[in-house]
């Protein structure tokens, strides 16, 4: 059990975390949700499919993104958190990496930060400490989206992602953020080539095996493109629902996703099914 803030996020089983971009350039679907009201309808929704939790993201992070100012990540995540926090049974993910914005989401009503970079800005470990949340550490190769591909170059990835998880579960260990508030996230796409993700989805088990939940991005990403033959972003729904189960199977808690009524009843027929294999 997560305790997002007061609200409780039960990992005895596999959950889905709902998307909720509000920015003008994601790769999937940004500028679709960027207005408050489209943003909390959409929030409402997932939550109606399904969604255990709802992450909210105002800064891109695909390959190549441009950063966002501090300023205007707040403009645009702080509003929606507030509002969803009112507007919803579920806990708030905020998708950041600004302690400021750490700090102003959990006033705001956020139950976890969910930071692509690992609490590696200056200042972030710090926040997260202090405000006392749940943190999702994930592994990306450098601290910038623009430059993250060319970095991909790894001797043996899933050593060296296992070994920068486990780094960062320290660093939070001795400044005081305990491990019952740690997930890990291996990133899939970032700073990684197919090669890479591939590798690093067969060793989920393994870092399942490092003890804390592992959270699992792969909806609608290039990995499911080039495996179903360079198909295009709006074609890549059944590839993710299959991964999104796959990762599962492998130890996956949460599993962040677009398409979140898919995915949920493809969780609920494994489940079904391997309740009633016996």
């Amino acid at each position: 059990m997560l305790d997002c803030g007061g609200r409780a996020l039960d990992l005895s089983r596999p959950r889905v975390m709902g998307i909720l971009n509000v920015t003008p350039d994601s790769f999937s679907d940004g500028g679709r949700h960027a207005g408050l009201q489209q943003a909390v309808d959409h929030a409402l929704a997932m939550v109606e499919a399904g969604a255990a939790i709802i992450d909210v993201g105002g800064e891109s992070t695909r390959p190549g993104a441009e950063p966002v100012p501090v300023e205007e990540e707040l403009a645009r995540v702080i509003p929606v958190v507030e509002a969803l926090a009112r507007a919803i049974p579920v806990p708030v993910s905020v998708d950041t990496s600004q302690p400021e914005v750490m700090r102003a989401a959990a006033g705001a009503g956020a139950g976890l930060i969910n930071d692509v970079r690992g609490l590696r800005l200056p200042g972030a470990l710090e926040a997260a400490r202090d405000i006392g949340l749940p943190v999702c550490l994930m592994h990306m190769s450098t601290l910038d989206p623009r430059t993250m591909q060319q970095e991909a170059r790894y001797g043996d990835v899933v050593a060296e992602v296992g070994a920068f998880l486990a780094e960062r579960v320290q660093a939070c260990e001795a400044l005081g953020i305990g491990r019952e508030r740690l997930v890990l996230d291996p990133g899939f796409g970032f700073g990684k080539t197919l090669d890479h993700n591939l590798a690093l989805f067969r060793a989920l088990p393994e870092l399942a095996s490092l003890g804390l939940p592992l959270l699992v991005g792969v909806s609608r990403k290039g990995m499911i493109g080039a495996l179903l033959g360079d198909r295009p972003i709006d074609g890549r729904l059944h590839g993710s629902v299959a991964a999104a189960l796959l990762a599962a199977r492998a130890g996956a808690r949460i599993l962040r996703v677009h398409d979140v009524g898919p995915t949920v009843d493809a969780l609920r027929m494994l489940e079904g099914l391997e309740a009633r294999g016996g």
